[in-house]
């Protein structure tokens, strides 16, 4: 699950889910973020190594928003703590005290 945060205020700009991590999901996300906060060209947008990341369809995505893409470090999987710390977060408050079924 893709989401895009805003790091000044910690706010959820953009999300998706489904049930694969090809570049149409991190695309989808990245495009509500645009479409519900119009950011402003020259942000930076940062990101892990993933390929759908650095595919050609989202750099051509963060390119026409003059957005610049900034990615972690080569096999640092620790090296983006806000988004680590939102989905900490998730789990912590909307799975982990859930009982499910199976």
């Amino acid at each position: 699950m893709p989401v895009v945060l805003d790091l000044a205020t910690r706010k959820v700009m953009g999300w998706a889910m489904r049930d694969h991590p090809r570049t149409e999901l991190a695309a989808s996300a990245l495009l509500m973020a645009f479409q519900r906060q119009r950011p402003e060209p020259g942000l930076i947008q940062h990101s892990d190594r993933g390929c759908q990341y650095a595919s050609g369809e989202y750099r051509r995505l963060l390119d026409r928003a003059g957005l610049t893409a900034s990615m972690s470090r080569r096999g640092n999987c620790l090296d983006n703590p806000p988004s680590k710390s939102f989905f900490h977060t998730l789990k912590v408050e909307l799975v982990h005290p859930r009982r499910w079924a199976t």
